[in-house]
């Protein structure tokens, strides 16, 4: 029998997702997007912690680290540069909202490959479109990645410019939360600012990285609501995310900024730690 080669379903490349699937039914999950390097993901102690603190925030019993990591070294060969999505639901349950009072979660593992970015992304910047879509609070649900991403497919609808890498996403109060697909900062002289995200939005582990590494550089750094207004008069704005590290916004709308060198600089201290 021939099995596919892009993904695995609790481990198996032949198994496939019921109907009764909570994941599927109700975006009852959680999920990671990282980077494969020679056939080993990259910061993986970091992602693990964040799928096992995302999959408790929902009250998901999280597969084991091992497990995970056998179902990686089943997908990917030792030489692929490639990209993983992990994927953990609930399980199977009944019909209706009520949580099983005993579920297996299910997992899933996906291949994709790696994207290949412009190269004036690393040189120019990139542009964002500013979405009409806003992100609604729900405190519960802040900071994790879960499946509920709705408001993220209605937002990267709203434009077909291939000149548009991503769309800059605000909640109802006009503050700047994230990106579609990436997190944001903004830089004002030697202090470095990103979206407090305790109402909605996600906490990325790259977004966590550089706040660790902005030190480094000589930056202080702060996590703090920031109005659209005061992000079009940073110094300096960046998006980052774990497949692509960093990339420089050089146009939001009408606002535009000179190409500099900060994302460069992220870029490089992200791939060589």
């Amino acid at each position: 029998m021939t099995h596919n080669t892009t993904h695995l379903i609790n481990g198996s490349f032949n198994e496939g997702i019921s109907p009764f699937d909570r994941g599927f039914a109700y975006g009852d999950g959680v999920f990671r997007t990282l980077k494969i390097e020679a056939g080993k993901p990259t910061h993986w102690t970091m992602h693990y912690q964040k799928l096992v603190a995302d999959c408790a925030t929902i009250g998901i019993v999280c597969p084991g680290v091992d497990l995970l990591q056998n179902d990686i070294e089943l997908l990917f060969a030792n030489d692929e540069i490639a990209v993983a999505k992990i994927i953990i639901t609930r399980g199977e349950g009944e019909r209706g909202y009520a949580i099983p009072a005993v579920s297996t979660p299910t997992r899933i593992l996906i291949k994709s490959s790696m994207p290949q970015y412009e190269s004036s992304y690393y040189t120019d910047g990139v542009t964002l479109h500013l979405c009409e879509t806003r992100l609604s609070n729900q405190p519960k649900l802040a900071g994790i990645k879960h499946l509920n991403r709705l408001e993220n497919v209605l937002a990267r609808s709203e434009w077909q410019d291939e000149a548009i890498f991503d769309g800059l996403l605000l909640d109802t109060q006009d503050q700047v939360i994230e990106c579609t697909m990436s997190n944001i900062f903004a830089r004002y002289g030697d202090h470095l600012l990103t979206p407090d995200l305790s109402q909605c939005g996600v906490a990325g582990i790259t977004r966590q990285r550089i706040l660790q590494m902005a030190k480094s550089l000589n930056l202080t750094t702060q996590v703090h609501t920031l109005p659209l207004t005061h992000l079009l008069k940073a110094d300096e704005v960046l998006i980052c995310n774990s497949i692509y590290n960093a990339f420089q916004v050089t146009r939001i709308s009408n606002k535009a900024w000179a190409p500099q060198p900060l994302a460069s600089q992220f870029r490089n201290l992200l791939t060589h730690d």
